[in-house]
């Protein structure tokens, strides 16, 4: 488990996930900084460091030393415009940020995938998820933690109608499939990064929310 210092990149600290992970960053006494490039400015804090613009262009902006990196980055298809686009930021942009974070000294990559993740699925949006996992093997991390949440529960500032809809039965689903508050996803993910191991854990949805609780 970490005692030391740490000093931390989080990618996505604007979406539902990374901002319950980033104030939950900020209050922990061993975090002495966090990098979080983001569109839009975030609230000032002594140990939060915070460019602002599209992230691709700010990676080469970013500095370290790091130890931990989180990527929370996540979009739909709807949200993205197009399958094109969805992958550029939930495959390539993933990647370019894990890249990033291992040129500058991480040596912990934890990633928010999705549940049913599969490099070799019939549904466009799994097998995306599914080749950036692989992508992530393939960087040869010294510890890599792939989380796989079910459906995302808390509100959201955008409006995703099939999330809303499915979102009240995903509460009742048994087992791995059950919808994850975002709060309990990011108490997880900070768990997670306590654990010094080796290799690459996959974290699938019922574990997460037991990790969370």
């Amino acid at each position: 488990m970490h005692l030391t210092p740490q000093h931390i990149l989080l990618a996505g600290a604007t979406g539902l996930t990374g901002e319950h992970l980033l104030d939950r960053l900020l209050s922990e006494p061993t975090v002495v900084r966090v990098v979080a490039p983001t569109r839009r400015p975030l609230a000032e804090h002594p140990h939060l460091t915070n460019p602002v613009g599209p992230i691709p262009e700010l990676l080469t902006q970013l500095h370290g030393p790091l130890d931990t990196a989180f990527c929370c980055l996540g979009s739909t298809i709807r949200q993205a415009g197009s399958q094109e686009a969805f992958r550029a930021v939930d495959h390539d942009l993933v990647l370019a940020v894990a890249q990033r974070a291992r040129e500058l000294g991480a040596r912990h990559f934890i990633v928010v995938s999705a549940l049913g993740a599969n490099p070799k699925s019939q549904v466009f949006y799994n097998r995306v998820k599914g080749e950036m996992e692989e992508g992530l093997k393939a960087q040869d991390w010294p510890q890599l933690t792939i989380a796989r949440p079910s459906l995302l529960l808390g509100p959201r500032s955008d409006f995703r109608v099939s999330e809303r809809l499915a979102a009240p039965l995903m509460r009742w689903v048994p087992g791995k499939y059950r919808g994850i508050y975002a709060c309990t996803l990011a108490r997880a993910l900070w768990r997670l990064a306590l654990e010094e191991d080796s290799g690459v854990r996959i974290v699938e949805s019922d574990d997460l929310r037991r990790l969370g609780r």
